[in-house]
Parts: C-alpha cells; sequence; structure tokens
C-alpha cells in the first residue's frame, strides 16, 4: 500500500482553509448583527455599521458559509 502524500498535504490544506473561511464569515455575520441591536460597544463608540446594512452583511455571510458546506457536502456525496 502506498501513500499518496502530495494529495493528502493538498486535502489538509483545503480542509483548514474551508475551515478557517466558515469560521471567518460566522464571525463576520456577528459582527453585522450586533448593529442591530443599536447598544454602544464597549470602547464607548457606537457602531459604525447601519442596522440594514449590518443584516445585510450577516446575510450574505451566512450564505456563503452555507454555500461552502454544501458544496463540502456534494463533494463527499
Amino acid at each position: 500500500m502506498k501513500i499518496d502524500w502530495k494529495s493528502l498535504l493538498m486535502v489538509g490544506v483545503v480542509s483548514l482553509a474551508a475551515a478557517v473561511a466558515i469560521v471567518v464569515l460566522v464571525a463576520l455575520a456577528l459582527v453585522g448583527l450586533s448593529a442591530r441591536s443599536g447598544a454602544a460597544r464597549p470602547g464607548g463608540g457606537a457602531s459604525a455599521l447601519s442596522p440594514a446594512a449590518g443584516t445585510t452583511l450577516a446575510c450574505v455571510c451566512l450564505l456563503a458559509a452555507v454555500a461552502i458546506v454544501g458544496y463540502g457536502l456534494y463533494l463527499v456525496v
């Protein structure tokens, strides 16, 4: 039995990149949703995003994360 190390490394790198991308997208979605609360940030300033822009950012980021997960599931199945 022979292991194709190059392919194994490529799978590992793509998996790591996808995991980081999903975490970043979900974090950005949470930042966008926090603009809806209207509360001041702990530093004393208000949110830089309007509620509409925050909601749009959250929707786009969550849809992108769902697309990444869905494509991964499509490749597996």
